[in-house]
């Protein structure tokens, strides 16, 4: 059994440990509200723009946009992955990754490359590893991120779309379900599918100034953009939750461990109390 001088050393560096755990408890916890207010007001934005492309790949157009286009030969796909930049998130980032690493291994299988953009310092740091072609990566948004941080990644990709570079492009990050669950979730980016809401063709089209290619170059960018956006709002809600839920088990469990420690202390003293009395017995019985 350890000494009680070491025992004390255990609790105290526990102690310090708990500390930690419920300021970054209590920080994640002030930031999630903020976070979902952010996630929460993009949504609509997103939401009418998936509305309007739904539209416009329904349309009996003379122009058809190469996004809207499935491509037949699939011999190479692009990821836009979504991750946090810091840890201590629990499960959330590496979960994301297993699914992917488990995509990607499905792909490769069929003789299909693939390229990944990456957005969080999780992601950047885990995907330059394994065997992938990294083409762009940023991190460090911060909390409220800009859509203009991702602007040049998300470019890159649209640029290996649009020379042929790979034929399809993928979404991934973690989406808010609620405080307490986040899941990982693949959106498909280009080719465009079409929405939901919209079940059946039309015959007729809208009225382009100055031209169709110039006005859907310009909202299918626009759209791609909010998606990114979007995700990586959620992204942001999901990693305060995951914090805040992984910090409050840390600090529950180093209370448990505390209370283990200060009872094995509690019998290392008293069987040193009960050792030295019995050498004081042993001496007097001796003299």
């Amino acid at each position: 059994m350890a000494g009680g001088r070491e025992i004390k050393t255990k609790i105290k560096s526990v102690q310090n440990t708990r500390k930690v755990t419920r300021a970054l408890e209590m920080v994640s916890a002030s930031k999630i509200r903020k976070a979902q207010d952010r996630m929460k007001a993009s949504r609509p934005y997103a939401r009418a723009m998936k509305q309007v492309i739904g539209h416009l790949a329904q349309a009996n157009s003379e122009f058809q946009h190469p996004y809207l286009v499935e491509r037949k030969d699939i011999r190479r796909v692009g990821y836009v992955i979504v991750s946090s930049d810091r840890g201590l998130a629990g499960g959330l980032n590496n979960n994301l990754f297993r699914k992917l690493l488990g995509e990607f291994r499905q792909w490769q299988e069929k003789g299909v490359e693939v390229d990944v953009v990456t957005i969080g310092q999780k992601a950047s740091v885990f995907f330059r590893r394994i065997k992938v072609d990294m083409l762009a990566t940023v991190t460090h948004l911060g909390d409220t991120p800009q859509v203009e941080q991702l602007v040049g990644v998300i470019k890159v990709m649209l640029d290996a779309y649009d020379s042929g570079k790979v034929d399809k492009v993928f979404l991934s990050y973690n989406d808010f379900v609620n405080t307490m669950v986040q899941r990982a979730a693949f959106d498909q980016l280009l080719p465009l599918p079409a929405s939901d809401e919209v079940v059946a063709s039309h015959d007729w089209d809208y009225i382009y100034e100055p031209d169709a290619q110039a006005v859907l170059e310009h909202v299918l960018t626009r759209y791609i953009e909010s998606l990114v956006y979007q995700a990586v709002m959620e992204n942001v809600a999901s990693e305060h939750a995951a914090r805040m839920v992984a910090m409050k088990s840390a600090s529950d469990n180093a209370t448990k461990l505390i209370d283990t420690l200060n009872l094995v202390y509690n019998k290392a003293r008293q069987a040193a109390i009960t050792q030295e009395i019995s050498e004081i017995v042993g001496g007097a019985a001796a003299v």
